[in-house]
């Protein structure tokens, strides 16, 4: 029984309880009405003003007293609410993901609280009233500003300043105006005349020239409030526009030419550009300055003597400045000036000078004859300017005496002449002075001296000068003196050995051309032939400029005038102005361009003025030749037909090439193929290398008739012979296969020669072109008689090996052996026929009768061609080999 009242007590107990709780939860939780919170985007904590803390007056009963949980409602709303304490009610707010501003900048939701009921299982909850939850995004500095435009483009007209020229703009993607705004725009771009302000608005800070430069490119970035840059710039074109001014526009100040394109057009798209303004009559002139080629322009570049033959000028003019070769060899220590690439100039700076030989000067001077030269010449340092000599012609020894010179002081040209007194013996003219500003001004000139005795007349570039003073002199007493020429100075001669010889008067300054001839200058045609241009300007079918334009070319090509009244025919004849360079190889360079307008309007006291303009003309590296001389390397002879002369280049070939680069450059050789092109050679030198030729004995001889129609002449020595002129490549090498030598005594066993030809003046060498000559003696034919090996008498022409590749297969040689035995036989009879005539020549040189017979009857000249040229062979190195064997199965002895 006790334990029944226990449990019926502990029931009651419970009941008792229970019911005191549902008597306590009758209360329903508190919170505010409204919140405002913050959250920083791309995180999830929500700071809430006032924080969530839900309150409920059951407090401090278990169950109805404490808060489980709090309620968003929004579908909309990414937020949730979480309980920290039950006891106390304290709850967070929180993001259920990341938030992002610049989606959604804030956001509005309703939250209710609940308490835990009247038990564990939270029956009887009860909800707090509704409250208004407002939560801001807070943004973060997360995109740089970017421009609307990569490139902005604007214009200011030459010489103003513009408040603002355009306007560049940048936008951010950030939701805040703090980070979203841009704050400051910067002009990254160094030493700019261009500034910009916060807005964007771009200025220059000083005026611009569009002469000067005529486009600004500058570079902007930009900055939000947050101070984050740009992280791509704009650029910004500023394009400058001129001022309109009157001038010529549409024309380049740089116009290349290729040498061999004929002639090409300056100014295509070039006009006058007048402002709008009427003009009622207009005249351009056109000028080619071409001082820096050459002796004042692209002239051939050949010896002045080959150039008056060329132009129809009387024969007998006499060289004095050739370029140096074996004969020809006193100008080898003077110092040339301008290079390869142009004529051949010889500088004088006072100290050089140059003996003629007796052999070239003119012996027969008379009264007529004729100097000509060019001649660049500045004016004489110091106050008292010494005489300077161009060409002298005076006493070797003894007296000093100066029979004629040619010379320059104080800027004035003197030409001597003192005649003899077998010629007169009266008072005569003697020096004849003319003062021309030619004389020192730095540039080329062409002089020509003619003399008629007593008249002596000046041509300076075609144009005639009289000269201002003529000093009277006595004739110079004839005497046994020698007399030497000489040209950069005057030959002082010593007297009986009182003081050395000397030179004295020398020249400052340039020659080249120089020559003297017997006789007057023919005529006005030869003297403008003699100094003509090569390059100039034209005008590209004149007849079509119509009637209402008149143009004038000037005799050198160098000027043109155009006049006309109507601007556009004028700008149309302008337009047909070319350049013309008729030279094979044009001497490189630029040529300056000069254009001057003047301009007439209708009834207007002040007139457009057109300034003048400079442009250059670039001739570009003409295509260089490549001279080649083959032929024989070696040739054997018997010094017994050495007396009858031996033809040396019997089988000479010369020919020119170029590369042929198909748009690469002609310096690799390898890049193209070579091309065989015609032209001119202007001499060729046969030189004799080691003992010079012995006097009497030896000689290299020409027949004149070899020269017969053709512009060659040639001079003998006993260093070598020069043929010179200006003529073809196949009449060169067919005089040069006419070349013999001769020998009348017993030699050395081998004589060796060289040959070289010219293009230009030395502007283009061939290849140096070596012969040996083995020279075979009577004894050496007994020896070789006694051995059964004597070589035919004709000499042996051994052929340098040529090797043409990709010309044969390996199979097409093989194949060459079918003709091997045909070959063989021939070379054996070939050999049995020359073993025979070896024989009987030696038997017969060992009979008096017949040494005597041969100095009593020599050959004719034709069999002294005996050479060997009909036994000449080019063997190939396979069917040699072939023979050989051949030989050996026949057995031949």
């Amino acid at each position: 029984p006790h334990s029944i009242l226990n449990g019926l007590l502990l029931e009651v107990n419970q009941r008792s309880h229970l019911s005191l709780f549902v008597l306590v939860n009758k209360h329903k939780p508190w919170i505010e009405s409204s919140y405002h919170g913050i959250i920083t985007e791309n995180t999830d904590a929500v700071l809430l003003d006032p924080p969530l803390v839900a309150l409920d007056k059951d407090a401090p009963v278990p169950y109805a007293g404490e808060i489980c949980g709090f309620h968003v409602q929004g579908l909309s709303a990414p937020f949730e609410a979480v309980v920290l304490n039950r006891t106390s009610g304290e709850g967070r707010l929180r993001a259920r993901g990341p938030i992002d501003c610049e989606r959604q900048r804030e956001f509005t939701f309703i939250i209710q609280a609940h308490d835990c009921g009247t038990g564990p299982k939270g029956h009887a909850k009860k909800r707090s009233h509704k409250a208004v939850v407002h939560v801001q995004v807070g943004d973060v500095n997360e995109f740089s500003p970017v421009f609307g435009q990569l490139e902005y483009h604007g214009s200011v007209t030459e010489g103003k300043v513009y408040d603002s020229i355009l306007q560049v703009q940048a936008s951010d993607q950030d939701c805040s105006p703090q980070y979203s705004q841009i704050c400051n725009y910067q002009i990254t771009s160094q030493d700019t005349a261009f500034a910009i302000d916060r807005n964007g608005n771009i200025r220059n800070t000083e005026s611009l020239s569009f002469d000067k430069k005529s486009h600004y490119k500058i570079r902007v970035t930009a900055f939000d409030c947050g101070q984050k840059r740009a992280t791509q710039d704009t650029v910004v074109h500023i394009h400058v526009k001129p001022i309109c001014k009157p001038g010529w526009q549409g024309w380049s100040k740089l116009v290349d030419y290729e040498p061999g394109m004929g002639g090409k057009l300056l100014f295509p798209k070039m006009h006058l550009e007048t402002c709008a303004g009427s003009v009622s009559w207009i005249r351009t002139t056109v000028e080619l300055e071409t001082s820096g080629a050459g002796r004042g322009c692209d002239r051939q570049s050949y010896s002045e003597r080959s150039l008056q033959k060329l132009c129809g000028a009387s024969s007998g003019s006499t060289d004095l400045l050739p370029a140096p070769s074996g004969v020809f060899n006193w100008t080898a220590t003077l110092v040339t000036d301008g290079g390869r690439d142009s004529d051949l100039t010889y500088r004088f700076d006072g100290r050089q000078a140059a003996k003629i030989p007796d052999w070239v000067v003119p012996q027969n001077l008379t009264h007529q004859f004729t100097i000509t030269t060019w001649m660049k010449h500045g004016p004489s340092p110091g106050q008292r300017a010494e005489k300077e000599t161009l060409l002298c012609n005076s006493d070797k020894t003894e007296m000093n005496r100066h029979h004629y010179s040619l010379y320059v002081h104080n800027c004035r040209l003197v030409f001597l002449l003192r005649t003899d007194y077998t010629q007169t013996d009266s008072f005569r003219p003697a020096e004849f002075h003319w003062k021309l500003e030619q004389i020192c001004d730095k540039e080329w000139h062409y002089y020509i001296i003619s003399v008629d005795f007593p008249v002596v007349t000046l041509y300076v570039d075609g144009v005639t000068f009289d000269p201002y003073l003529v000093t009277d002199d006595w004739p110079i007493h004839s005497s046994q003196i020698d007399v030497q020429l000489t040209v950069g100075a005057c030959w002082q001669g010593g007297r009986n050995g009182m003081w050395a010889w000397l030179f004295t008067q020398y020249f400052r300054g340039s020659l080249s051309g120089l020559t003297i001839r017997p006789g007057k200058i023919e005529s006005q045609k030869i003297i403008s032939c003699l100094q003509s241009c090569k390059e100039g300007l034209d005008i590209t079918s004149p007849e079509s400029l119509g009637q209402r334009i008149k143009f004038h070319l000037n005799p050198a090509q160098s000027l043109v005038v155009m006049e006309g009244e109507d601007l556009e025919q004028m700008n149309a004849a302008l337009r047909k102005v070319t350049y013309i360079n008729s030279r094979q190889f044009p001497t490189k360079g630029a040529r300056h361009l000069w254009i001057s307008t003047a301009v007439q309007c209708f009834g207007e006291d002040v007139c457009i003025s057109v300034p003048d303009i400079e442009a250059v003309v670039m001739v570009m590296q003409p295509s260089e030749p490549r001279i080649t001389i083959t032929g024989a390397e070696h040739l054997t002879v018997p010094a017994s037909d050495l007396a009858l002369g031996l033809s040396l280049f019997r089988d000479l070939h010369i020919i020119s090439t170029v590369i042929k680069s198909d748009g690469q450059t002609n310096s690799d050789h390898r890049s193209g193929a070579f091309k065989e092109i015609t032209h001119n050679l202007d001499y060729c030198d046969i030189m004799v290398l080691g003992e010079e030729l012995r006097a009497g004995l030896e000689s290299l001889e020409l027949h004149h008739s070899a020269l017969s129609g053709k512009h060659l002449e040639y001079a003998n020595s006993s260093t070598g012979m020069s043929i010179y002129g200006v003529d073809s490549i196949s009449h060169y090498t067919e005089v040069i296969r006419q070349v013999r030598y001769q020998s009348r005594q017993a030699v050395d066993s081998v004589r060796t020669f060289r040959l070289t030809c010219s293009e230009l003046n030395g502007r283009y060498i061939s290849d140096q072109y070596t012969l040996q000559v083995n020279i075979l003696h009577s004894e050496e034919a007994i020896e070789h008689v006694n051995h059964v090996m004597a070589p035919p008498k004709y000499m042996q022409i051994i052929h340098p090996t040529v090797i043409e590749s990709n010309s044969y297969s390996s199979g097409d040689i093989l194949n060459r052996w079918d003709f091997v035995p045909a070959v063989a036989t021939a070379v054996i009879v070939l050999c049995i026929a020359a073993l025979l005539v070896a024989l009987l020549s030696v038997y017969r040189l060992n009979q008096p009768e017949n040494q005597e017979h041969i100095h009593k009857h020599p050959l004719p000249e034709k069999q002294a061609d005996c050479d060997g040229s009909s036994l000449s062979i080019t063997v190939n190195p396979l069917e040699v080999r072939q023979t050989i064997y051949m030989l050996k199965q026949h057995k031949t002895p």
